[in-house]
């Protein structure tokens, strides 16, 4: 009775991972990875943060216990961007670029953060200062966000986007190539002797412009090239109008 009982406790184990993957994991068809949004806006979450900065290491394990939450890649979709802006302090953060940094100063130029600094967050293209409260964080609950897919097959990437209604500005499409299970053994600066582990890292990122075919907004693109290698890889990808970073719709799915 005792074997009986633990192999049902097993079978209802397997059960309820199988039933969790089937929301967190991309579809697969033959060698490509299909990754879709849901119906509704998925919440887009960036965190600005440096290895060069000793108040950043809190914010980036918060981010890694994402990886855990049964609405990723559902309705959350985050995403880590290493500045640079940090790395004359005597470490130079191997994940950073000026491009990223540049990306956190144009929401300060919009009006959409109040200034920059790390660790800092911004969710669906606004500043989310919940963290620093310990609040929770809450997706969006914009039914109207139309739906957005990408096909990876190889280094070639097909993204559609169908939108709920019309829209008449030119829209770009963001792709992120993300790195998981990432350390760094720091040898200098503020986080001198540490080892900070790292998840949800943008490796690569890359925009497109968008063109109307069928009424459907699509683009053929490759792949962004990865500035590090990792043991796991995910990718993100969200559309905004071309003048406003804020994100319309989001999308992300692990492919490694």
């Amino acid at each position: 009775m005792g074997i009986d009982r633990t192999m049902k406790s097993v079978t209802q184990f397997l059960a309820s991972a199988m039933l969790g993957l089937l929301f967190t994991t991309p579809v697969l068809a033959g060698d490509s990875v299909r990754i879709e949004s849901p119906d509704s806006q998925a919440t887009l979450v960036e965190l600005y943060t440096s290895e060069g900065c000793s108040s950043c290491p809190p914010a980036d394990r918060w981010l890694s216990g994402l990886k855990n939450d049964p609405r990723l890649w559902r309705d959350l979709v985050p995403v880590a961007f290493h500045v640079d802006y940090w790395n004359y302090l005597g470490w130079r953060d191997r994940f950073s670029d000026a491009t990223y940094s540049q990306r956190q100063r144009d929401y300060a130029y919009k009006g959409l953060v109040r200034t920059v600094y790390t660790p800092g967050f911004i969710v669906n293209g606004r500043e989310w200062r919940g963290w620093f409260r310990r609040q929770d964080l809450q997706p969006s609950n914009n039914a109207h966000a139309g739906k957005l897919t990408a096909v990876l097959d190889g280094d070639v990437l097909k993204i559609e986007y169908q939108p709920d209604k019309p829209i008449g500005k030119p829209l770009t499409v963001h792709t992120a190539l993300l790195g998981f299970d990432l350390s760094t053994r720091v040898k200098a600066g503020e986080n001198h002797g540490h080892t900070l582990n790292h998840d949800f890292v943008v490796l690569g990122y890359e925009t497109e412009s968008l063109k109307t075919e069928g009424g459907i907004q699509q683009v053929k693109t490759i792949l962004p090239r990865a500035s590090s290698d990792a043991p796991r890889r995910a990718l993100a990808v969200w559309v905004t109008h071309a003048d406003n970073p804020r994100p319309l719709q989001a999308a992300g799915g692990w492919i490694k």
